[in-house]
């Protein structure tokens, strides 16, 4: 039995998830938070639940080829500071999980993230200078990143939505383009590997899911490489656009999907 008769999809629908499988990888090297579209085609395609165990592993393999290509800019004391209340959300997503069915989880992400891009938007317009990354170092800076820490670790496991939220945090604590995305992908792959034993016992990733995986992992490098020239064309103000605006439209996708 091959793996579209297992999973019970058509040529149309596996391509479907080719195309949102090489749209993680451009979010992972260009623009973050785009792969809520992917996180849609997936759930739209696969029940519901079961879409984010088979699209996590696609996630990791973003994430170490985005590794690769910015780990020379990843500020550290950002992700220090943010991983402990991101477990604390990890922990808290998977007990969401246990009673929440789709509609509840779907609802509730996408609230948040809209919320979280009207507030960086709020934010931007209204600070007279930009903020430097090292101010995560003040009291008002550990308090932000506790919250988006939360927010994020919660987002993630529930939908691998976590993007959008983290996109917003980084945006908002004044981070230049290749310094969000070193960032991003340091935060990501060690999030994402983490989330992989609760994954596991909830039943969400198994043998079938791994069998899919495969043969859709392939479309993630050309997604990469697509996405690492198409940032070097994009400047500051139109790569932040961009980001607030697959936020948006992500959130809006779970809300009315």
């Amino acid at each position: 039995m091959d793996t579209m008769t297992l999973w019970h999809i058509t040529g149309w629908e596996f391509a479907a998830l080719a195309v949102a499988a090489l749209l993680v990888g451009f979010s992972k090297t260009a623009v973050s938070g785009a792969n809520t579209v992917s996180l849609a085609i997936f759930a739209a395609v696969l029940p519901a639940r079961a879409s984010t165990g088979v699209l996590l592993p696609i996630l990791i393999a973003g994430d170490v080829l985005a590794v690769l290509t910015y780990r020379r800019h990843a500020h550290w004391p950002t992700l220090w500071r943010l991983f402990p209340a991101v477990a604390a959300g990890v922990v808290f997503g998977t007990l969401f999980l246990v009673w929440a069915d789709d509609g509840i989880v779907r609802t509730s992400i996408g609230a948040i993230l809209l919320m979280m891009a009207g507030v960086t938007v709020w934010r931007r317009r209204t600070a007279e200078q930009e903020v430097e990354p090292d101010s995560v170092t003040s009291r008002a800076g550990r308090v932000k990143a506790r919250s988006y820490g939360v927010l994020g670790g919660f987002t993630t496991m529930v939908a691998n939505a976590g993007g959008p939220v983290m996109s917003m945090y980084l945006l908002s604590a004044g981070f230049r383009k290749l310094g969000f995305l070193g960032t991003s992908a340091f935060f990501f792959l060690i999030v994402n590997v983490s989330k992989v034993p609760f994954s596991a016992g909830l039943g969400l990733i198994d043998g079938s899911s791994l069998l899919l995986d495969a043969a859709l992992v392939l479309f993630v490098v050309p997604g990469a490489f697509l996405g690492k020239w198409a940032v070097n064309r994009i400047n500051q103000r139109l790569f932040e656009q961009l980001v607030i605006a697959a936020t948006v439209v992500g959130g809006l996708q779970l809300l009315l999907r």
